[in-house]
């Protein structure tokens, strides 16, 4: 063996132990990111899932209490509200007018101008009436016994 083939490999063996604590630095460090970003990756995961829950809560809860709200009514309606309190259309006061009518699911669509079907929904809590058209119901579930059966036979003649 030369001087000069001994000299090449006592630099390239200093030069591989140089390399070797930096390189094994870069592979700590990297490792430390790898783990980070998993981290950070399944908390976002975590918060999106949140957030589209929160969503589909948000829009559901919107949805119903818009259509099943009214603010107050207006002074010429007759059904009265206190001042400051908000109408609420319930399935329970829908039931139980009908009841006190004395009227089918039929009849009550007729009266309230919707579908059987309609009433049915609303009385097993499926659906609720538009926000626009839940004044009209009110007041007409506030009729007595014979305004209704006045109402129903206009609308049959």
């Amino acid at each position: 063996m030369t001087f000069a083939e001994s000299l090449k490999k006592e630099i390239a063996r200093i030069a591989r132990k140089e390399l070797r604590d930096e390189i094994a630095a870069l592979r700590k460090s990297s490792q430390s990111y790898r783990s980070e970003l998993a981290v950070l990756k399944k908390q976002s995961k975590a918060m999106q899932s949140q957030v589209n829950k929160l969503g589909r809560l948000l829009n559901s809860n919107a949805s119903a209490k818009l259509s099943s709200k009214v603010s107050s009514l207006s002074a010429d309606g007759n059904v009265k509200a206190k001042p400051g309190r908000k109408v609420v259309f319930t399935a329970d006061r829908l039931k139980t007018q009908r009841a006190k009518l004395g009227f089918t699911q039929e009849q009550m669509g007729k009266l309230l101008e919707v579908s059987a079907l309609s009433i049915w929904k609303w009385e097993s809590g499926g659906a609720a009436p538009r926000a626009s058209r839940v004044l009209e119901i009110l007041r007409r579930l506030s009729l007595g016994k014979r305004e209704a059966l006045a109402l129903l036979a206009a609308k049959a003649d």
